[in-house]
This record gives C-alpha cells, structure tokens and sequence, in this order.
C-alpha cells in the first residue's frame, strides 16, 4: 500500500520533542532518555500508533518506543501525545535496519504488528523476522528475549514461526484467529472484513 506523503511533516516530525533525534547517540543509555529505570518495550513499524499509545496508556509504569521510517504517518500520534501527556513513549523515525545501532542490551520486548510482507524473495532480508532482523535482536534485547507479533498475512506468518524455531525461540502462544483488546488501525478494518488475526508469542533466554 503507498502511503501517503503530507508536505511539511519531516519537518513537524523532527522538530517534535517526542521524537528523538539521532538515536544512535543513546546506545546503551535509553533510561537516560525517559528518566527512570522502568522496561521499555519497542513497537518497530508503528504506523500511526494507536497500539502503542493504548499500550503507553494503559501501563504507564513501563516505558515505550514507537520505531516509524515515514514521518506522515507519525503526525496524528505526536499529537495525542502531547494532547494527553503521555510521558512514557518516544518515537524514532528511522529505518529499521539500523535498530543494533540504535539500541544494546536494552529492550524488554519487541512487538510487529502487521509488518510489510516483502513478497520477493530478493527482498527477504527487508522482513522483521528475516534471520538478519531477528540476529539484530539479540543484541537489543536486555535479558530475556520476547516478541509479540501479529500478521494478516498467512505465508509471513508461517515464514516468521519458521525462523523462531530456527533462532531457538519457544513459542508460548500461538493463534491464527486473535481478537486483541489494544488494536492497530489496520487490525480494526481487518477484522470488519472478516479478515483473520494471525498471532504469535515468542520467548528465548
């Protein structure tokens, strides 16, 4: 799906205080960030953010972090977070691929929420749950590994169960009909299509 490009909202996007720039300069000291010790938990493709807002809401002693490549998208989340205060999410708008650049040793949990696909073959190692992507994890993660991912797409989701049990994750839940309660805007019209959720939670030490 092409997404749709705002004029201006780079701009408005970088010139946020909610938005950090130059992430890469945190490497290690995120609690620095959000001034305090508390989890944080790392939606990476956050779109416009009504999961991870929900999540911010309604855990508000646990830090989150919005990962975001286009700003458009990110223009109504900023501004709910500064219309309700929420003082426990951030947002990155960067690529993905640079995440181990970004983060080390810090992460308590990672949710994919109805990532791009990449049909291609040629285009696999751009997927979130490539063998790339899920090495990259290993090092953002602080102690134990979680992530949470949930999918409309049935071939990335069979790929995805594939390379967990490939990097030794253990799967503690697994659905292919998933009715969350914090919903991403596409899961809502997805499931108003009858569309179903696929769902999976993984964990290794």
């Amino acid at each position: 799906m092409r997404l749709k490009h705002i004029k201006g909202s780079e701009d408005i996007v970088f010139n946020n205080e909610n938005v950090i720039k130059n992430p890469e300069m945190y490497l290690g000291k995120w609690n620095s960030v959000f001034k305090n010790k508390n989890k944080i938990y790392l939606e990476i493709g956050s779109g416009k953010g009504s999961f991870i807002l929900g999540k911010a809401k309604k855990h508000p002693n646990i830090n989150f972090i919005a990962y975001e490549k286009y700003p458009s998208v990110l223009l109504g989340l900023l501004k709910k977070i500064e219309e309700e205060n929420i003082t426990n999410l951030k947002v990155i708008c960067s690529d993905a691929y640079e995440i181990d650049k970004v983060f080390y040793k810090e992460i308590s949990r990672i949710y994919l929420n109805f990532s791009d696909p990449w049909p291609k073959k040629r285009h696999e190692k751009r997927r979130l749950t490539s063998l790339v992507f899920l090495n990259k994890y290993d090092k953002v993660f602080k102690n134990f590994k979680l992530i949470e991912q949930k999918t409309d797409n049935d071939d990335l989701f069979n790929y995805s169960i594939d390379n967990y049990k490939k990097s030794k994750y253990i799967i503690l839940k697994k659905s292919t009909n998933y009715n969350d309660t914090i919903k991403t805007e596409y899961e809502e019209k997805f499931i108003k299509a009858g569309k179903n959720i696929n769902y999976v939670k993984v964990f290794k030490f």
